[in-house]
């Protein structure tokens, strides 16, 4: 009796599978090919903290443009092909190995640049970034920082316990790495502290904020941010 059932049983099952994937096969097509984009081609990433104020906001959801350096295998880190190469001033995503996370920095320095900072003041290849501040507000200073070719803001504190990482190198980057930092210079762990970051841990760049949940304020929607555009005042 046992043999005959068993037989009976795979057949129920297999129509009943057949059953199921003819009843749910656009809802898996559609759920892979979602998984896929956001693989392949782009995704949302949250900030969260404030080491990339005030371009970036705790509760920002920007957009990944994954393809803006290399084509990548979906659902790998394998490249197929390069696209463009990183430039200084971009907003990248990092799957850091060193921080064990998901970083979004600023790159300040491209392979063969030297880079020295004293007391948060760059100097890139010998030459000293021009400075201009734009507005002080709670025990900081908020200023326009532009470095060859392109600027954008960045914040620092006047408190003299964020001081001990103001000063860095002289070190020159190494091939295929970048140096990246946070635009909240006095608050973020950033390649001062993880070192350079290899262009294969870098996922994408990102250019405009989608949406932002004010976690301050019962996690309201900032409306103004939605779409915002980053770094509109680059050179």
């Amino acid at each position: 009796m046992n043999d005959l059932k068993h037989p009976k049983l795979i057949a129920r099952f297999k129509a009943y599978s057949g059953i199921f994937w003819e009843e749910n096969r656009q809802f898996f097509l559609l759920l892979f090919c979602i998984v896929f984009f956001k693989s392949a081609i782009a995704d949302l990433s949250s900030i969260s903290g404030a080491s990339m104020l005030p371009t970036l906001l705790d509760g920002d959801k920007v957009w990944v443009n994954k393809l803006a350096y290399d084509i990548k295998i979906p659902f790998t880190e394998v490249s197929l092909a390069s696209v463009s190469d990183p430039e200084r001033g971009d907003i990248v995503i990092i799957d850091s190995k060193m921080a064990h996370k998901r970083l979004v920095k600023r790159i300040v320095g491209i392979p063969g640049d030297t880079i020295y900072m004293q007391n948060n003041a760059l100097v890139i290849n010998g030459k000293a970034a021009n400075y201009e501040v734009v507005s002080r507000k709670d025990n900081s200073l908020i200023i326009l920082e532009e470095l060859p070719g392109k600027s954008h803001q960045a914040r620092l504190s006047s408190s003299f316990s964020s001081r001990t990482n103001r000063s860095y190198g002289p070190a020159e980057v190494p091939e295929d790495q970048y140096f990246v930092l946070g635009d909240n210079r006095d608050n973020s762990a950033d390649s001062r502290t993880y070192s350079f970051v290899s262009r294969e841990e870098i996922i994408g760049r990102s250019n405009s904020v989608v949406f932002s949940l004010d976690s301050d304020n019962s996690f309201f929607p900032r409306t103004e941010r939605f779409l915002a555009e980053l770094d509109k005042d680059d050179l």
